[in-house]
């Protein structure tokens, strides 16, 4: 909101010295954000001149310029010779003059120069030279203005081009603030200045019966039960003259809150608008058809907005209509079958309040954000619209030489009142944290505007009309602190109770992360949405299409579907990082897959309304209608993991950089885990194994086929594995085990076993330490041979083994003893035996 100090002046008392940085510090105090200050960036001399006598020169070029002499005073040197190439003025006129040292917007400083065979000594200037509009069609003509100034006068306080503007940003919830008179309200709550209220005068709103001009509201449709308009005022001013120029204060004014001029009777809605916060709209009375209807829209009607666009509404849209149809769509913008313009005589001034989420979702549904949807949505005075049309109507009067009809003309008034708010006392401080006395209570927010009466033990506060965002006693303790001042609140740090912080789900996923960033593993978060072709490449073990989530309404149409697997979103920021060069990737990603169950149907039927907060069965019904969501965890290799250097070559990522990546964050989680042999669809059939944790299947690991690796544009071997991280933790917290560690040494061994080559080296292992125990601690494969020496369908599997008693030394006796008990159950269970 753009705020001109002369403008604010009328109705508060601001210091003659005071700054516009003053200005913006006690906004600043009473909650508002500073944003700029606006001048108009020019500087003299600039004066007013009259044109004595001109001479029309023709050029070579086909242009005519005018040789002209200028008075512009003797303490300024008399008459001047300008050049000029407009021909809309006569010898007589009075004309802006900027003199040689003078600086126009742009900045075009202005200086003597030579052109067309003269000294033009200074510049005659238009209205868009002096940054007062965008009319470039000739020079600025004071009489057009109605100024009979003396010649030499300073131009730029004539035209009020000395003011400015400070500007502020005003949040949702406080749209009373887009207007004069509520800023002039906020400067008087910082700073205790007299305020001069605009809008006095609007209880004799209320209770009006329709009269005169016909006005109907027939909402068939209103949203969430409330009408779309709950006040119409019409007034009609007869034989305006359009023509008349807006005066120059009124063109400064609205030209530094960031509003053009076009023309007197629209300026004035729009002066109006600045000033009282209610959005004006003016209607060519001549053009319309019968009476005025304020209704919904059928659906596919179409209407042509003032900006010249034909646009097919929705039965949501509320519309203004006459017997022809639609001409204006109601708070957003009017139509143009009725816009005034140049030959309009006769005035229908419209000042309603229409409802804010109707005006909001039609702004919105359009893409036409306007000054007027922009306060409606945000709530305007309901009680101020028949002010503002009277001081609109008084304005066209007196600028336009119009008449007020006062036979004609009507409103729909509706009773308005709002519902008291009980404030107990103590509650402010305790929220607050401030000490606030009752007095300072009870003040705070009659100077706002509230009506504050003592009712058991605290207040009933009644919150102003334009105050929509005051509706419980939370919201009026925000308004006692803003009011007493935000530095009266003490800066303490809260003391967290005990037993708090993050659940153990919580750590195990940050321990997770941390471990493989760690590990060199670099995070890319990514979005949720992929293809269908996608999630059953590696959303399903066997390749075939499973069940997915199709959005309704896409980011990317190509990509519509919710993930099963978080590995197609890897495979793209590695196919991102490639084609720039880098190459030798180890990315990570923790997110959310969608995993819905075949045969049921996700999303709700019905959104519940915005307004009202959801009882228990509605957020029931709302938790069935969402698919399973799991939380895995996937990791890419490829490229090198150690790049060459010297006296160490590269060495590129393989299937066992991504086991280890695998093993560091399940160890991470607190798990052990085992290498089972599997296939995917995806992957390699013989560098793929499922990862298992107490028997359960909790993910995979293995090397992509080379089609899907140069399908996903990756040169080289890829390497993925992807977990499912809630499972992984949910297991760890079931078998958290506290163990003694023993001060006594171990004892280690070495056992090699030849087994049929399709036998799981994980099974051996676990063979070996379930024989073994309980003095066999751990065992580690590390060696897999398959070659000459060995029976054909054979391999040799060899294992480190180490023991430990708790109570004593072991003897190599007890060792081999516990080895030959493991190699006892392998034997049973697969033929190992021990190799010669």
């Amino acid at each position: 909101m753009r705020v001109p100090l002369s403008w604010l002046r009328e109705y508060v008392d601001v210091p003659a010295e005071a700054t516009p940085e003053d200005v913006l510090a006690a906004l600043v105090s009473v909650g508002f954000e500073e944003e700029d200050v606006h001048r108009f960036e020019l500087s003299g001399p600039i004066v007013v001149g009259e044109v004595k006598e001109f001479t029309p020169e023709p050029q070579s070029n086909g242009k005519t310029i005018r040789w002209c002499q200028v008075d512009v005073g003797t303490e300024n040197g008399g008459v001047r010779g300008i050049v000029c190439g407009a021909g809309n003025f006569f010898e007589g006129d009075k004309v802006v003059v900027t003199l040689p040292g003078s600086v126009l917007p742009g900045p075009f400083p202005i200086a003597a120069r030579k052109t067309y065979g003269h000294v033009s000594d200074g510049m005659i200037a238009s209205a868009k030279e002096l940054g007062l509009g965008s009319e470039h069609s000739g020079i600025l003509r004071l009489i057009d203005l109605g100024i009979d100034a003396p010649v030499g006068t300073d131009a730029i306080a004539l035209l009020g081009l000395d003011d400015l503007a400070v500007e502020i940003n005003v949040t949702p919830d406080r749209g009373y603030a887009l207007s004069l008179r509520g800023v002039a309200r906020e400067y008087s709550h910082a700073t205790g200045a007299d305020f001069r209220d605009p809008g006095l005068g609007h209880d004799g709103a209320a209770g009006r019966t329709p009269s005169g001009f016909p006005i109907t509201v027939a909402d068939q449709a209103p949203i969430r039960g409330r009408q779309g308009a709950t006040e119409f005022v019409a007034r009609i001013v007869r034989d305006v003259d359009p023509s008349r120029p807006t005066p120059p204060w009124m063109i400064t004014r609205l030209s530094l809150a960031g509003i053009r001029s076009l023309g007197v009777l629209i300026d004035i809605t729009n002066y109006v608008m600045l000033e009282l916060g209610q959005p004006i709209h003016g209607y060519d009375l001549d053009r319309l058809q019968g009476g005025i209807t304020v209704r919904r829209a059928e659906q596919g009607e179409k209407l042509e907005t003032l900006d010249g666009q034909v646009r097919t509404l929705d039965s949501e849209d509320l519309l203004i209509t006459d017997e022809s149809g639609p001409i204006g769509l109601a708070g957003v913008m009017g139509g143009g079958p009725t816009e005034m313009s140049d030959a309009t005589r006769n005035v229908l001034i419209e000042a309603a309040t229409f409802d804010q989420v109707s005006i909001a979702r039609t702004a919105r549904r359009h893409k036409l954000p306007s000054e007027a949807s922009r306060r409606f949505e945000r709530g305007v005075d309901p009680l101020v619209p028949y002010v503002a049309a009277e001081r609109v109507a008084s304005l066209m009067v007196e600028l336009a030489g119009g008449t007020l009809d006062t036979e004609l003309g009507g409103s729909l008034g509706s009773s308005y009142r709002r519902e008291a708010i009980t404030l107990p006392a103590g509650f402010v401080p305790g929220l607050i944290g401030v000490e606030y006395t009752d007095d300072e209570i009870v003040s705070a927010l009659r100077l706002i505007g509230c009506t504050v009466e003592e009712r058991d033990g605290g207040w009933s506060v009644t919150a102003p009309s334009w105050r929509h965002d005051l509706s419980d006693k939370w919201t009026l303790a925000e308004e006692v602190a803003r009011i007493e001042g935000y530095d009266r609140i003490p800066a303490v740090l809260p003391t967290p109770p005990s037993g708090r912080g993050l659940t153990a789900a919580q750590q195990g996923r940050r321990r997770v992360a941390n471990a493989l960033a760690a590990a060199g593993f670099v995070e890319t978060p990514s979005f949720p949405f992929t293809t269908e072709e996608q999630n059953a490449l590696h959303g399903s073990p066997s390749g075939d299409p499973l069940p997915s989530v199709k959005l309704a309404n896409p980011l990317d149409g190509l990509a519509p579907f919710l993930r099963r697997s978080l590995v197609p979103a890897l495979l793209q920021v590695a196919h991102r990082n490639v084609s720039r060069g880098i190459v030798d990737l180890a990315l990570f990603e923790t997110g959310t897959v969608f995993l819905p169950k075949p045969g049921v149907r996700y999303g709700t039927p019905s959104v519940p309304p915005l307004a009202v907060r959801p009882d228990a069965a509605t957020l029931t019904a709302l938790d069935a209608s969402i698919p399973p969501q799991r939380r895995h965890v996937a990791v890419l290799l490829t490229g090198h993991t150690v790049a060459k250097q010297p006296g160490q070559p590269a060495v590129a990522a393989d299937l066992a950089a991504a086991v280890d990546a695998v093993r560091v964050l399940t160890a991470a989680a607190g798990l052990d885990v085992e290498l089972v042999q599997a296939q995917r669809a995806a992957l390699h059939p013989g560098r793929t194994a499922r990862v298992l944790a107490a028997g359960t299947d909790i993910g995979y690991v293995g090397e992509l086929l080379p089609v899907v690796a140069a399908a996903a544009d990756l040169p080289g071997r890829v390497l993925v594995a992807e977990l499912d991280l809630d499972a992984m933790l949910e297991l760890a917290h079931a078998r958290v085990v506290a163990a003694s560690l023993s001060g006594f040494p171990a004892a280690t061994q070495d056992v090699s076993l030849t087994l049929p080559i399709d036998v799981a080296a994980g099974a051996v292992r676990a063979a070996l330490l379930e024989g073994g125990a309980p003095l066999l601690e751990g065992a580690r494969l590390v060696d897999d041979y398959r070659g000459p020496g060995l029976a054909e369908g054979t391999k040799s599997l060899t294992f480190a083994l180490r023991f430990r008693a708790e109570d004593r030394t072991l003897t190599a006796a007890e060792a081999t003893a516990a080895k030959l008990a493991g190699v006892a159950v392998a034997a049973e269970r697969f033929g190992a035996a021990i190799r010669d």
